[in-house]
């Protein structure tokens, strides 16, 4: 692997350590820097590796929530709360594994793009604003203060949220952390399930996208894809524990303003010709 690609995949790598679990869209802004990095003739290539590195950034996660996870495995069999927990997980993955297994291909095919993925994060920064807006204006509205006080249908709430993720540029903690605040959780267990529910979808995603392009895979390509993912783990590891500190204390505000205007950045370098989008 020559340097420039070693370098590509390092910037690919850090940016989605950097924007997994940030409500800004990790998909929109890997589309974002393909087009801007030029992997011309390697696009099917680039799709595996982009969902394959996002192991590398729910790795961070798993790291940061091991207790958690330890003790969800060791209780499975006798405790009541931690299965009442894992089975609130596989409620809350359903939606989007159904609607990914039979819309994926087609979203894909045409809003894997520039303009779209622009589009979703101005009109998700809008729904973050309304949502910031509206909870500021109801603070007692808050009824579920951790994951532990869930009930399936809030899962289910949660996991239909997060199908919405399926749209590039729409950001999977943004839509789960954003719909748990409507649905009356606490901005922290919001976040916390968000991480966690991440967990097995980010795994399940990359490993099913493994096997399905394993013959476009080469022995060569290891060195790609292990910068890669080991890049997203370590960005990915210092942001998880910056947005937990950071969601106790503010809003998400800051990050609704960054979409819209990071979405019209790219809408008017586009329509100005000073970046040319692909299609």
């Amino acid at each position: 692997m020559d340097i420039i690609l070693a370098l590509k995949a390092l910037i690919m790598g850090l940016v989605e350590g950097f924007t997994e679990f940030l409500p800004i869209s990790s998909t929109g802004h890997l589309i974002l820097t393909e087009h801007l990095l030029g992997f011309q003739g390697m696009e099917e290539k680039i799709n595996v590796f982009e969902i394959v590195i996002q192991a590398g950034a729910i790795f961070a996660v798993c790291w940061e929530y091991r207790a958690r996870i330890a003790k969800v495995t060791t209780g499975l069999t006798s405790d009541r709360r931690q299965q009442r927990f894992a089975l609130n997980i596989a409620i809350a993955f359903m939606p989007l594994a159904i609607l990914g297994l039979t819309l994926g291909n087609l979203l894909k095919e045409y809003l894997f793009k520039p303009v779209p993925v622009a589009l979703a994060l101005i009109v998700g920064g809008v729904i973050i604003l309304i949502v910031e807006r509206h909870v500021a204006a109801n603070p007692v509205s808050v009824r579920i203060h951790s994951v532990d006080d869930m009930t399936p249908l809030d899962a289910l709430k949660m996991g239909i949220a997060q199908a919405f993720a399926l749209i590039p540029g729409t950001s999977r903690s943004g839509s789960t952390i954003i719909g748990g605040m409507m649905f009356g959780f606490s901005r922290q267990a919001a976040t916390e399930f968000s991480f966690l529910l991440g967990i097995p979808t980010l795994l399940i995603a990359s490993a099913y996208s493994l096997l399905k392009a394993r013959d476009l895979l080469a022995l060569s390509d290891l060195p790609m894809f292990t910068i890669g993912t080991v890049s997203a783990f370590i960005s990915a590891f210092f942001c998880v524990r910056w947005l937990l500190r950071y969601v106790a204390t503010h809003t998400f505000t800051i990050f609704a303003w960054y979409r819209i205007a990071f979405g019209l950045l790219v809408l008017i370098t586009g329509y100005t010709g000073v970046i040319v989008w692909k299609d």
